[in-house]
């Protein structure tokens, strides 16, 4: 059992919590978050070029100069890998980049990075975040704690603050079901309110 700090919506200490998770360096695995990380950003991939192969390009019924006498080496098609426009020999074709990755792994790296951030003091659990849904709002609120670099986790996909932080290059908001490891490590700080703190912790004991 480990005690958190939670704070209120002003960032002032209210109460503690205890959860089951163990924060000591051990529970850190590097090796895993960089693999969820590396296969976040596969997936994200479009996997859309494409270039023609000697059987799709147009063209090529007529032989392009005669067999012999040109001093050129002898061509059967304008079509071939060897002319000018002709097809590309092993090109790209479409395909997906998507990489699969087991859900326990994917856990064990959550896991590692709300460690990782909680032992450097970049983990943050408020009470509740409330919101008008104004950009300007949100922005003066963690530039005011030095918090701009943030993951923000909602409890509720729903919340204002996720629509506030839309416009924001240097913070993000999401709901605890949407929590990415990506995202987490992409971040600086991580602000999470204390229910999605709660329920994220059970499912990483």
């Amino acid at each position: 059992m480990t005690e958190i700090n939670v704070l209120n919506n002003k960032f002032e200490n209210k109460e503690k919590i205890k959860v089951e998770l163990e924060f000591t360096p051990e529970s850190i695995n590097v090796p895993v978050v960089h693999q969820v990380v590396k296969a976040t950003l596969a997936s994200r991939r479009q996997g859309t070029a494409k270039t023609k192969g000697k059987s799709e390009v147009r063209g090529g019924g007529k032989k392009p100069f005669k067999q012999k006498g040109t001093g050129n080496a002898r061509q059967g098609s304008t079509r071939s890998p060897l002319m000018p426009g002709g097809g590309t020999v092993f090109g790209p074709q479409p395909r997906s980049y998507e990489q699969k990755v087991n859900k326990k792994v994917v856990l064990n790296a959550l896991r590692s990075v709300v460690v990782d951030k909680q032992l450097a003091g970049k983990l943050i659990v408020v009470d509740t975040l409330t919101s008008t849904g104004k950009t300007k709002e949100i922005y003066n609120l963690l530039e005011s704690k030095n918090l701009l670099n943030s993951l923000i986790v909602t409890s509720d996909a729903s919340s204002l603050v996720i629509r506030a932080t839309k416009n924001l290059r240097t913070a993000k908001a999401l709901s605890v079901d949407s929590m990415s490891v990506y995202e987490a490590v992409k971040y600086e700080n991580l602000i999470i309110e204390k229910q999605a703190f709660e329920k994220l912790a059970k499912k990483l004991v």
